[in-house]
């Protein structure tokens, strides 16, 4: 299971730039990581209903 989180919050840091924050303080880091978990939740969504062709 930990592996499994620890996964993503890798890709997180890989692909969205999740090394350092954006913005300064607690609630815009926090606005930050759900904006990066809503990105790779559509492009996760986007994989799952494209058609072959």
């Amino acid at each position: 299971m930990r592996a499994r989180i620890e996964k993503i919050f890798g890709t997180w840091k890989r692909c969205y730039g999740l090394r350092r924050m954006r913005w300064r303080g607690l609630a815009k880091a926090a606005v930050q990581v759900r904006l990066t978990a809503i990105a790779e939740n559509l492009k996760r969504t986007m994989n799952i209903l494209s058609v072959p062709a």
